[in-house]
């Protein structure tokens, strides 16, 4: 596959990890959307939308398979509707379908049947609490969630994979449907697996779900 992908200027994650869950071979050519040092808040997201609708016309004209929209917190901060609103606006400037970090998450746990849920991110309660109204909306009930609360991009960038890990553990119950790890700056490839086969239940985090819409999505052309 060929992905045109859209993230976070400070994003080191999402890149690799998505590569990682597509097909071998697959390549990805991303776009870094300028912001500030924050992370984003609802004052600052219409900026931040404003460059990437601006930077999804560089991806016009390629023969990519599709255009993935990677900031999670960008697309559900605004709702759902906001959410496709741009989805569909980044795919006229880009010519190509669009597949989004905020709706990936939500078929994915819609697709496991999931009602109530346990997450885990690195955002401020604000932002966990969009989210949580987000899922809310779609049919999905946040029962236990447990953030990193990171002040900035910097403190966001250094939490590594066993933490996330660890703070999965203990927020994940048994009386939990599902466990999503929200978040595309968090690294999660390594274990993924490893949660699903503790707790016998889904585990989704951002990165893989947009992977898994994205093969959804084109698989017309596979």
């Amino acid at each position: 596959m060929k992905i045109g992908l859209l993230v976070p200027a400070n994003n080191t994650t999402m890149e690799r990890e998505l590569l990682a869950w597509l097909p071998a071979g697959s390549s990805c050519r991303t776009l870094r959307v300028p912001r500030g040092a924050g992370l984003l808040t609802q004052g600052t997201v219409p900026a931040y939308v404003a460059k990437a609708i601006e930077l999804a016309g560089d991806f016009s004209g390629g023969d990519y398979d599709a255009i993935v929209y990677g900031c999670t917190a960008a697309g559900f901060i605004s709702g759902a509707q906001a959410d496709a609103a741009l989805a569909n606006e980044l795919s006229q400037r880009a010519g190509r379908p669009v597949v989004t970090t905020a709706r990936a998450m939500v078929l994915a746990l819609q697709d496991c049947a999931a009602k109530e849920i346990a997450v885990v991110t690195p955002y401020l309660d604000p932002v966990n609490e969009r989210l949580t109204a987000l899922l809310a909306d779609c049919g999905i009930r946040v029962k236990r969630l447990n953030s990193f609360r990171a002040a900035d991009v910097d403190e966001l960038g250094r939490i590594p994979e066993e933490e996330v890990a660890a703070l999965a553990r203990k927020t994940m119950s048994v009386d939990c449907d599902a466990l999503l790890i929200a978040c595309s700056q968090l690294p999660t490839h390594g274990i993924v697996e490893g949660l699903q086969r503790e707790w016998n239940r889904p585990v989704w985090s951002s990165v893989q779900a947009t992977a898994w819409q994205t093969l959804k999505s084109t698989s017309h052309l596979q």
